[in-house]
């Protein structure tokens, strides 16, 4: 018995999709678990409260773990879905593969930076000896808010509407998915909101992406991994 190799497109759409995946499902995970944190007008006994107790380490879990592993699965993503484009032999737009690059670097990035403005005050309410401070319990989180809905939506934007750009050129995408892909991206662009909800529209678009591949991959004729055939 011989294990039948897998091509290098195969592989890397295997990766982009996990990774795509795991992405999104912990950015799902984790601005849900954000929704119910004190909001900027909640009273001092409130936000005391909360990050004092099991709530506070359920953002310092969010925070430390699930936004930071959250950015580093869509670094894997990115990396992994320009390999399966690549493979594919068709020409690649330079402005556009250029773009969706930085814009998945910058959009990881400040993923991370809003992990760590969430759970600052919920690390010094478990980790450290000092109290909550209110306002800083208000300010923190609100600015992690401007980081992760408004700020990161826009990088989300330039990476959408480029990785739509891309699959239009080169084939690799469905046309339905790339003209989707337009005016979602302007809606992330422009969309000024600091709901997380509003957080929640990339990766959910994501998550469909790697579906896509999924059905690009079983569409093909070629073996998945770990499949096997009779060796002479």
């Amino acid at each position: 018995m011989a294990a039948v190799g897998t091509s290098p497109r195969r592989r890397a759409a295997y990766l982009a999709t996990t990774m795509g995946v795991v992405h999104s499902v912990l950015a799902l995970v984790s601005f849900w678990l954000l929704h119910d944190a004190p909001k900027p007008g909640s009273p001092d006994s409130a936000v005391i409260a909360f990050y004092s107790g099991g709530q506070g380490r359920t953002v310092l879990t969010v925070g430390i773990y699930l936004l930071p592993l959250s950015a580093i699965a869509f670094i894997w993503f990115t990396v992994a879905l320009r390999m399966w484009i690549s493979e594919h032999g068709h020409p690649e737009h330079f402005l556009f593969s250029n773009l969706q690059l930085v814009a998945g670097i910058v959009y990881a990035a400040l993923l991370l930076v809003a992990g760590a403005a969430f759970s600052v005050d919920a690390a010094v309410a478990a980790l450290g000896d000092g109290p909550v401070d209110p306002q800083s319990a208000r300010a923190f989180p609100q600015f992690g808010r401007m980081l992760a809905v408004m700020l990161d939506s826009r990088m989300a934007a330039i990476f959408v509407m480029t990785t739509a750009g891309i699959g239009r050129s080169t084939k690799v995408l469905p046309a339905w998915f790339v003209w989707l892909s337009y005016p979602l991206g302007l809606l992330l662009l422009f969309g000024a909101t600091l709901q997380t909800r509003f957080a929640l529209i990339f990766p959910v678009w994501v998550l469909t992406l790697a579906v896509l591949l999924t059905l690009r991959v079983r569409h093909t004729g070629e073996p998945r991994p770990g499949d096997l055939v009779t060796g002479a």
